[in-house]
């Protein structure tokens, strides 16, 4: 072989041999920039529910975010197996974090913490033009209580062992009915 074709494909081995390790040295560093993702999310288990959202704090600032229903769903199942007053600050706490993490709005957090714990209805939306906006909607708005009355059963009875909130919040469901029905009544037909 000629010396200037030696030299020619000496020179295209060298340049060959730079391009891969300049491409395997790029694939190193985009590894070490971005972490491994979890390929899947587990949702936390046992009956203790301090270990629980601890666990479910790491999952969700780890790439769960997108199952926080479920975990938050979860969370409620497992504090039924000991329900316990404390268990309503531990929502607390877990919701404001939520919140601060970015993965709730401050009123997300607030609407799902009262839908549970709380003895007003957040379903019930507070609006001053009853006749017009609740009424044609009257069984649509007490299904939607019902549902959140059952949310309150979970919260305050069967995690937070709280049977004077609850009997509150469901004297609260039924006085509403009455009070709906009447002014829906009292509204005449809406045209």
């Amino acid at each position: 072989m000629k010396p200037a074709l030696k030299r020619k494909q000496a020179m295209k081995n060298r340049l060959t041999g730079m391009v891969a390790v300049a491409a395997i040295a790029t694939s190193l560093a985009a590894c070490s920039n971005n972490p491994a993702r979890k390929t899947a999310c587990s949702l936390p288990e046992g009956p203790n529910l301090e270990q629980a959202i601890s666990a479910a704090r790491f999952d969700l600032e780890t790439g769960c975010e997108h199952e926080f229903d479920a975990y938050f769903q979860r969370l409620l199942t497992i504090a039924e197996g000991d329900p316990k007053k404390e268990n309503k600050a531990s929502f607390s706490d877990f919701l404001l974090w939520s919140n601060e993490a970015g993965l709730l709005s401050k009123r997300q957090a607030r609407e799902l913490y009262n839908r549970y714990f709380g003895i007003k209805y957040v379903s019930l939306v507070s609006d001053y033009s009853v006749c017009s906006q609740t009424c044609p909607h009257q069984s649509d708005v007490m299904r939607e209580m019902n549902r959140e009355l059952g949310d309150k059963e979970q919260g305050l009875l069967k995690i937070s062992a709280d049977r004077l909130n609850y009997t509150r919040a469901s004297n609260l469901y039924q006085e509403t009915e009455l009070v709906l029905e009447a002014t829906c009544e009292a509204c005449g037909p809406i045209e």
